[in-house]
């Protein structure tokens, strides 16, 4: 498959505030603008008289943090699910289109480099997690993982939080729904496949892209389209309900690979299938229009054209039931064709609902044990 990346028709940079390229060799953004709570903004520029100093490159820095509650509630009309967990704040693997990059505006950051560069781990999950499945009251719904930043992002190698989660979820037979991009969540297929065997686990894997060079400068350091093919494989092998999600849909982008995508994912075991519309809420916006600049400037403006488009004849629109799909004829067209390549290659037949009715509350520390 040919490329979509455009070469640089020149050697200047394109963004006035750009990281310089060797300082953020593998990230997804070029800029790291204050977040829409500071009251300053600060940039390097060049002054004239030779003083910027060499920087070092920008490195990956992990904070740890100790949160009071894990679980995150929701009642998001259009969302299927009520509760989540996110092991980690900010995502390294520094997707350019990432919704989630705003969210980094309250820890004082930039949703630019710092969201993929400045992360927050939080290794009392699991504990927390015990105490809410354990409190008085609660109601056994599936707990999605992977909602806002990936549980398998490369922090999670060395932090393993996410396998803590679901050591506590098994012991307790709760419902889990997984979504990622990442192939560690093939390292516990031995937990997932327990689970799925009992009817409470299912993984979803983001497909955006087959194209390995469209998929190093949009997800840099995600798994390669290659390994998440694979990866869907190993899930179906262990008897794990695997869909993939196109997610999300860009418009000239990677929308003409949409049925690709279906037949392989389905080639290599996914039962199910979804996708999302590009989202631009925030300064997401202004971020993805400056890697499409940098990355794609033959087709920038026609990307954003399609996308005010699908949104009302803004950048986005977040009214709830149009907000995940976009509207309007070009949104339709791309719905349509989803549908029929998804009913092609045998995806959404069947429906793979998890079971609650098998929770068992954990029992806290010192806490008293069950009669019955």
């Amino acid at each position: 498959m040919a490329s979509v990346i455009s070469k640089r028709r020149s050697e200047e940079p394109l963004l006035p505030d750009a990281i310089a390229p060797d300082r953020r060799r593998g990230r997804g953004t070029a800029t790291n603008r204050s977040g829409r709570y500071e009251a300053l903004t600060r940039a390097i520029f060049e002054d004239g008289w030779g003083t910027v100093e060499e920087l070092p490159p920008v490195r990956t820095e992990v904070t740890l943090e100790t949160p009071k509650k894990i679980i995150t509630r929701n009642q998001s009309p259009d969302i299927s699910f009520d509760r989540s967990i996110n092991a980690y704040r900010g995502c390294e693997h520094g997707c350019a289109y990432c919704f989630a990059r705003p969210t980094h505006a309250y820890m004082g950051m930039s949703p630019g480099l710092d969201f993929e560069t400045r992360l927050f781990a939080k290794p009392n999950a699991a504990e927390l997690l015990e105490k809410e499945l354990a409190a008085p009251g609660y109601e056994c719904k599936t707990i999605a993982i992977g909602t806002n930043t990936d549980p398998y992002q490369p922090i999670e190698r060395e932090h393993r939080i996410t396998r803590q989660i679901l050591e506590v979820l098994e012991r307790a037979n709760h419902p889990v729904g997984i979504v990622t991009k990442s192939a560690l969540v093939t390292r516990d297929i031995d937990i997932l496949s327990r689970m799925a065997g009992k009817g409470l686990a299912k993984v979803a894997l983001s497909v955006t892209t087959l194209d390995r060079k469209l998929a190093r400068a949009l997800e840099p350091r995600a798994a390669t389209p290659p390994r998440r093919l694979e990866t869907i494989m190993r899930l179906a092998e262990a008897g794990i309900p695997t869909s993939v999600m196109v997610a999300p849909v860009i418009p000239a982008l990677n929308d003409p690979e949409i049925e690709a995508i279906l037949a392989a994912a389905a080639g290599a075991g996914a039962v199910g299938a979804g996708y999302v519309m590009l989202r631009l809420p925030l300064e997401i916006r202004d971020l993805f229009q400056e890697w499409l600049r940098e990355n794609v400037p033959d087709r920038a403006e026609r990307v954003m054209s399609l996308v005010r488009q699908m949104r009302g004849g803004k950048d986005y629109d977040a009214e709830w039931g149009t907000r995940m799909r976009g509207s309007g004829p070009i949104a339709w067209t791309i719905g349509r064709r989803f549908e029929l390549a998804a009913r092609r290659n045998g995806l959404n037949e069947s429906r793979f609902p998890l079971r609650t009715d098998l929770f068992e509350p954990p029992v806290p520390k010192g806490g008293q044990l069950r009669l019955f």
